[in-house]
């Protein structure tokens, strides 16, 4: 095992603090008295108060969460079908344009992507809103879950699959009973992935946002412009705070299952 050196040590220690040194001083300053968002005036959580009346802000949390929800679960299901294709159909005709178009998001501008969007949904005649948002941050997300699960499913051991169908199982019995489970941490990784990218979206839900839809990132990208005020602070530190709890719980939920399936395999090598 190779020791850390001085140089990796330094390297590390300038990196988290770039990175999360200015989360920090956000945090703390959530919590100024004062209005002045570059002034102490002292503690206080009144801005948190403010925050939780602002009808504003409030209507637009509830769009990025109904949102992120939905559009999520969608990119899950698609991206794990695209994923299943890509890794267990060999090789057939179209496969090249297939994976291209399945992981073109990945390096493609999101100006260009929302402005193709936008101009899709004008064509067809679809009003602006909670949908057109859905679908956008579906269609962009959906290759991270394909890449997440994709990259489980190439390891996976087939011979537990080929057991299940020596035991009567159907296609969709084994999926469900042995594939699922199995690559259910990879599956799980991709929707939180996909939701924390639909989450932190700006550029492609303003190409596809309506007027009554307006998403957490679009208010407050609008609301920085005319100045930071205290209440930004407040809803900033609450979405790290939401961040934060959800980083933690997916990875012991995937420690957890890691552990069990490596149970089971001992068990059934046993």
């Amino acid at each position: 095992m190779r020791r850390m050196t001085s140089f990796n040590v330094v390297s590390l220690t300038v990196g988290f603090a770039f990175l999360y040194i200015p989360m920090l001083i956000l945090v703390i300053y959530s919590f100024n008295a004062s209005k002045l968002v570059t002034v102490w005036g002292g503690f206080s959580t009144k801005w948190y108060g403010e925050l939780m009346q602002n009808e504003a802000f409030l209507d637009a949390a509830w769009v990025t969460i109904k949102v992120g929800l939905i559009s999520s679960t969608i990119a899950t299901i698609l991206g794990t079908m695209a994923a299943f294709v890509l890794v267990r159909s060999g090789r057939f005709f179209g496969r090249t344009l297939f994976s291209g178009m399945i992981y073109a998001p990945l390096v493609m501008p999101e100006v260009i992507t929302g402005l193709s969007l936008l101009l899709l949904f004008i064509s067809i005649g679809l009003p602006r809103g909670v949908t057109t948002i859905v679908l956008a941050h579906a269609t962009f997300s959906m290759c991270y879950v394909s890449v997440v699960v994709s990259s489980r499913m190439a390891s996976f051991d087939r011979s537990l699959e080929e057991a299940a169908y020596d035991l009567g199982c159907t296609g969709w019995d084994a999926f469900k009973s042995v594939t699922l489970p199995i690559i259910a941490p990879a599956v799980i990784s991709g929707w939180l992935l996909a939701f924390t990218l639909s989450l932190d979206d700006l550029v492609i839900a303003s190409f596809t946002a309506g007027p009554a839809s307006t998403t957490l990132p679009i208010k407050i990208f609008s609301s920085v412009r005319l100045g930071v005020s205290p209440e930004i602070n407040a809803l900033s530190t609450i979405i790290i705070a939401i961040v934060t709890f959800g980083v933690i719980t997916a990875s012991i939920t995937s420690k957890r299952a890691i552990v069990k399936q490596q149970r089971e395999e001992q068990m059934a090598d046993a």
